[in-house]
């Protein structure tokens, strides 16, 4: 059986197809306009629709719900933000609002647990902790360095961490308890059901092609609302006078075909922790339900003049390069077929850091940016935009990323130069830090080319 490239994503396969709901036909009034059926969108209508039943909301998606990010990443509900301390605490409420965000999102991982539970979504969750693997010196002296950001986690030796999952060459470890491992179009398709049943209406094959104060243009007509929420994450690049508001970083998974007990005994790896390292360019990967690796990384990071994908379709040279990383890291798998690939975009702020917020004069919201650690974040950010819309004031709208303002990322070719340069840069420093063991010079210079701290 040859190697299925695209189809959206092997999660969304394993679901399978559902009626799509019916688009937009001509205009139509509302209070809130979701633009975006992925789980920023759908999370919000949740949380708003349960605050307040009598709202009329309308979730408008180009595709299916769950198209996107939500329904093809790499099924990490991660406890944490992506972003600085220093740019999050840049703002007025300092640095105690940072802490504050982090503590949110750390307790946003069991919020999602619960309301999965509640709801009867079956996502396959566990939580399981994460495992991250430090292969060469470069990588445990960074590993050390970021280890008091995560509380809770622990430092592994080379063979505590080898007896979890026996990764070629480990030299060090942290094992964090606070990660779960999740099918995430699964937890985006309950979603969907249990909104729908809530009186949600959600309007699929309409897309959105611009955003004006209290109204969303689309191809099949208009919706006037009296808030207008953006939640496209990296697909706000398709938006009219968006194409530089987030870039859409690439991001691509493989996935093997399920293996023996024999091989998972070869690899130590008998329960669900998730997996990654601590290179430049990282690996994120997760033992599927059906016992499967799928592992991802970056491949090709961006594509000129902010497009992006058809269908999760991937470069060869993207699925070749990941073959290798599983080959590196399980040697003994070499023989283990892939049987998926694909591929899909995050949001990217110009300085890296999340954010939400609500403009009350114009009604226009967004939510997004989060960089890879969305499929939690998402969560957080919905309940943020819950209490803005109903005009509360509410430990959650003090949060370090609400309304924090937003610079614009360069125009082309300046935006592609930086992103391919800053990768091509960390690949290489990847590759002088395995031999050498030493952190290398070239590092720090992706960061300060990315603008990323």
């Amino acid at each position: 059986m040859d190697l299925i490239n695209g189809d959206v994503s092997l999660w969304w396969q394993q679901v399978g197809s559902r009626k799509r709901t019916d688009p937009l036909v001509g205009d139509v009034d509302c209070d809130v306009c979701i633009i975006g059926g992925g789980l920023t969108g759908l999370w919000t209508a949740y949380y708003l629709a349960m605050a307040q039943p009598e709202l009329s909301i309308v979730i408008l998606e180009a595709e299916f719900a769950g198209y996107g990010a939500s329904g093809r990443n790499g099924g990490w509900l991660a406890p944490s933000l992506s972003g600085s301390r220093s740019r999050y605490a840049a703002g007025p409420g300092g640095v105690g609002a940072y802490e504050r965000l982090q503590l949110e999102a750390s307790r946003t991982v069991d919020e999602v647990i619960e309301v999965c539970r509640a709801e009867g979504i079956d996502a396959d969750i566990v939580k399981s902790g994460l495992l991250l693997a430090a292969r060469n010196g470069a990588q445990l002296a960074r590993m050390r360095a970021a280890l008091h950001k995560a509380p809770g986690a622990v430092e592994l030796t080379a063979e505590e961490f080898s007896s979890r999952i026996a990764v070629d060459g480990v030299q060090g470890g942290v094992f964090d308890p606070n990660y779960a491992r999740v099918q995430p179009a699964k937890m985006v398709d309950g979603l969907t059901r249990v909104v729908g049943r809530l009186g949600v209406t959600i309007h699929e094959d309409t897309r959105v092609t611009a955003i004006n104060p209290h109204e969303a243009v689309t191809d099949r007509g208009r919706v006037r609302a009296h808030y207008v929420l953006r939640c496209l994450e990296g697909y706000s690049a398709t938006l009219q006078g968006h194409r530089r508001t987030w870039l859409p970083l690439n991001s691509a998974i493989v996935v093997t075909e399920p293996l023996t007990e024999e091989q998972w005994g070869d690899i130590s790896w008998s329960g669900s922790e998730l997996l990654g390292d601590f290179a430049n360019v990282y690996l994120y990967a997760q033992r599927t339900a059906d016992g499967r690796i799928a592992l991802g990384g970056r491949g090709v990071p961006y594509r000129y003049g902010s497009r992006v994908d058809t269908d999760g379709v991937t470069q060869r040279r993207t699925i070749a390069s990941l073959r290798r990383t599983l080959d590196e890291v399980f040697p003994s798998l070499r023989s283990v077929r892939l049987t998926n690939a694909w591929c899909g975009v995050l949001g990217v702020p110009r300085d890296w850091c999340a954010t939400v917020g609500v403009d009350l004069r114009t009604g226009l919201g967004w939510a997004g940016g989060f960089v890879g650690t969305g499929l939690a974040a998402t969560n957080l950010a919905a309940r943020t935009l819950r209490d803005l819309v109903q005009g509360e004031a509410t430990p959650l709208t003090e949060l370090a990323w609400t309304n924090s303002p937003t610079r614009r990322w360069e125009p082309e070719p300046f935006r592609w130069l930086g992103v391919s340069s800053t990768y091509a840069l960390s690949r290489q420093a990847d590759r002088v830090e395995a031999r050498t063991g030493r952190p290398s010079a070239l590092s720090t210079a992706a960061q300060w080319i990315s603008g990323r701290d």
